[in-house]
């Protein structure tokens, strides 16, 4: 691998920033998901789930870190029974999924702190969540989210890669109005991970699961609720 896996703390983790930054960076991350991977990943995912016959009449799904929503908002048109609970440290992206009616409910909270005591949810979603996230932070947050999930969680994040990052530095140089999307795209991708690193974690934590490489740069990773 050209690169080790980066730790630099990106600008939207910096939960201080609760003006418009925020707001750019969420549409401009939309484009992202639009194009780039972001929505076809996750279906792929919800497909295989329900072809997989889980119960999921009302498929209640959790968005952890969740910005806009707007991979799950997307797919809402197709999956009609998509129940959809937003949660998202920052009180700015708070306020900004309160535009959005498709969202069912919007929750600011701490993911790590777990502000769904008696909830359970079918699905969780986390779409470029955990690379913010060193490895044993990541281990016991999916530890914590097991407890709150029925069928599997959904992680779909971002793929280490000397192209993805040329790529994604001339994309943000070109067409990015957002000093935070500039900042924040390549790092995320250095922040990015490795099929072996997302391997090392899963196998310590004894869940089945399935990883999967998508376009552009992505891994769908499905943790299924039951243990090897």
């Amino acid at each position: 691998m050209f690169l080790s896996r980066s730790y630099k703390p990106e600008m939207m983790d910096d939960f201080s920033i609760e003006d418009d930054r925020i707001d750019r960076a969420l549409e401009e991350l939309k484009l992202v998901n639009r194009f780039l991977g972001g929505i076809t990943t996750t279906e792929f995912a919800i497909n295989k789930l329900v072809k997989a016959n889980h119960p999921m009449n009302a498929l209640k799904i959790l968005d952890i870190g969740s910005g806009a929503s707007d991979i799950l908002v997307a797919l809402k048109r197709k999956f009609k029974n998509l129940e959809i609970t937003s949660i998202d440290l920052n009180k700015r992206a708070s306020r900004y999924l309160k535009n959005d009616s498709f969202i069912n409910y919007i929750v600011c909270g701490d993911v790590k702190t777990i502000p769904f005591k008696d909830s359970k949810f079918d699905l969780i979603h986390a779409s470029l969540f955990f690379h913010h996230f060193k490895e044993e932070e990541i281990k016991n947050i999916l530890t914590n989210l097991f407890s709150l999930c029925k069928h599997a969680i959904i992680v779909n994040d971002l793929r280490r890669s000397i192209f993805a990052l040329f790529g994604i530095k001339l994309l943000s140089g070109l067409f990015s109005r957002s000093d935070m999307v500039k900042n924040d795209a390549p790092l995320s991708v250095k922040r990015g991970f490795t099929k072996t690193e997302l391997k090392n974690i899963m196998d310590e934590l004894k869940y089945n699961y399935i990883i999967k490489r998508k376009w552009a740069f992505r891994w769908c990773l499905i943790i299924f609720i039951t243990q090897k």
